[in-house]
Order: C-alpha cells, then structure tokens, then sequence
C-alpha cells in the first residue's frame, strides 16, 4: 500500500505556460485574483451534517470588501460557466469557504441563483504549473471536458459533481441494486487512464463517482478531482490507484467479478480509447508536450527514481534517457497508447 508522506512542491506557472494557456482560451483577465480573498475579519469551521468538522473554514468580510467580493465572483462564475454572459445580477455569492488541507490552499465558492434558490460552486486556487498540466491532460485524454481559467497566480475551476469516492465505497457497495460489474470495468478504466499520463495520489477521497441512470440500470464514471500530483511522485505505484489502501474495497470487487483475460480486455479498450481522442487534437497536444517537457515539475531525484521504475516495470528502457518530467509523461503516454508492441 501506497503513502504519501511530504507535500508536494508548489511549482509557479511560467511565460510558456501562460502562453499555451492564452492560445487556447484559459489565460483571462480576471475581476479578482487569489489575494483578495485571503482577509477575511471573521471565520467560523464549516460543520458538515453529521456535525463533524469539514477541514473548510466559512470566512465572513466587511460588508463594503464583500459587495466587491461578490461582484467579481459572481462575473468570474459567468465566465467560466455562461461565456461571460452579462446577465448575472439574479446571482450572488452565498459563501466563501476556505480550506488549508490541500496543495492550492482553495476556496470554494457558493453561487446561488436568487429566483430559484438553486445553487452551484466553484474554486478558487493557487495557480500551480503540475495542476494545470493534470487539468490539461484530463481535458485531453479522459471521457470528461473539465473547465477552468487562470489568470497571473490565480487559478479558477469549476465543481466537478459526483459522489466522493470514499462515501460511495463506504454507502454504496452494500446496496443490492449497485450494477457491481459495471463499477469494476469502469475503476479499471480509470486505473488505466491515470496511470497512462502519471496522475498520482487518486485515494479514494481524490476522486468522485458520478452516477448515470441508464434505461435497463446505472452507468458509472469515475472522475478525478486533485490533479495536485500530476506526475511528481518517483514511486510509479503512486500512480497506480489500485495500490491505496482506502481502494483495497474496489481491488476486491474487481478481482471478485473480473478474470484476467477480462481486465486485460477492459485496459486495452481504455488505451484504444485515449489513443483516438489524442489523435482528433495532435497539434494541441504537441503543444503541450513542447511546454510540459521544457519546464521543471519534480525534483531530479523523483524524475530518476520513475524512470527506472517505469523501465523495470514495462521491460523498456527507452524512458532512461528523458530529460524532464514533461518529457517522460508524454514518453509513457506514447508507449502505452501507441508503441507498447515495440517494448
């Protein structure tokens, strides 16, 4: 079983980066950056149902800071949401929430819509080159379109819905009408996805499930929600979800339901998959590998350790001589997805 120990290093997003994120619309002038909402005069920690501390603190400011604060944050919701529509005076920020236990040290944003007390959130972060990179290959390579903005050291996403990986372990694996097949397949497709590109730490609280009805039952399709760890950690079991120990429930029901031919089948679909959506935006997504793999997201000492733990585990040495991070994440992308018959 897998533990990570340290916290990750911040990495500053650099004039390459912004450049590629201006090119392809998420660079945006932005009504307020992460700062303005760092000074709160008040704050109280958020209780959840059950009256058990969230980690998240709800911060309060002066009424004059907050008609300023909720202004800029109602028009970043409607440009990251509705194209910058300028209709949003029936939209209000109903909370600021805060939370130190992650790397981006984010704030969630509460947006609730006043005709119909229907209500939506967002988050605001520090911008961090390895995030944005994860948030790009997840736009890339996965089933799901993620949005999200930056601007200077501020980055901005939006909610990503779903029940959180751990409750849904927790409260639905018990349940008789849980489809259990279909919930293996798919935990074997996202395995696959995040070991492809090398997105680390998916415990099981990283990650949401999201349920959809389907006319003869449920189809289910699991989402990361931390790209924080995306290609870091030296340890190539980091990126490996299956070796968690809050995941050791979901191994079970796969190696309960699953036969090997069966896994095996399930990850090369995954693979196949990836493949072609890489194929559909290759100027893009050289692009990124350009950018990726000139900038410097880990510590030599982590790049070295994953490039001879992904040459031992694949049988290929060909990862030995990459020079970058960047350029190992897009090397085992390439072999996973389109060279592994050469390994």
């Amino acid at each position: 079983m897998q533990v990570i120990s340290k916290r990750k290093k911040h990495y500053d997003v650099n004039a390459d980066l912004h450049d590629y994120l201006r090119q392809y619309g998420r660079e945006i002038d932005l009504p307020i950056l992460y700062k303005g909402l760092t000074q709160p005069y008040e704050s109280f920690a958020l209780l959840d149902k059950d009256g058990e501390d969230t980690l998240w603190q709800t911060f309060i400011y002066e009424p004059t800071i907050f008609q300023e604060i909720n202004e800029a944050l109602t028009r970043i919701y409607a440009l990251l949401q509705i194209a910058g529509a300028d209709s949003v005076e029936h939209l209000r920020v109903d909370r600021v929430d805060f939370c130190t236990f992650g790397n981006s040290q984010p704030f969630r944003i509460r947006i609730i819509n006043q005709y119909n007390d229907n209500y939506d959130y967002f988050y605001v972060k520090k911008a961090d080159a390895s995030r944005i990179y994860g948030l790009e290959l997840e736009e890339m390579l996965s089933p799901s379109s993620i949005n999200y903005l930056v601007n200077q050291d501020t980055l901005i996403e939006e909610h990503i819905v779903g029940v959180p990986g751990d409750q849904f372990i927790r409260e639905y694996f018990g349940r008789e009408s849980l489809n259990r097949v279909r919930v293996a397949k798919e935990f074997i497709k996202f395995n696959e996805r995040c070991f492809a590109r090398l997105l680390g730490d998916m415990r099981s609280y990283n990650y949401v499930v999201g349920i959809t009805p389907d006319f003869d039952n449920e189809q289910y399709r699991v989402r990361p929600i931390d790209f924080d760890q995306q290609s870091y950690e030296g340890r190539h079991k980091i990126y490996l979800p299956q070796f968690f120990k809050d995941n050791l429930p979901v191994v079970q029901l796969c190696t309960g339901l699953l036969n090997y031919e069966t896994i095996q089948q399930y990850q090369i679909e995954e693979r196949a998959l990836m493949a072609r959506r890489a194929n559909t935006i290759p100027y893009r997504l050289s692009n990124l590998r350009t950018c990726m793999g000139e900038d410097t997201i880990s510590p030599p000492e982590k790049l070295k350790q994953l490039k001879e733990e992904l040459s031992e585990y694949h049988g290929y040495t060909g990862f030995l001589d990459c020079k970058t991070m960047g350029e190992l994440v897009f090397r085992h992308i390439d072999y996973l997805l389109f060279e592994q018959d050469l390994g």
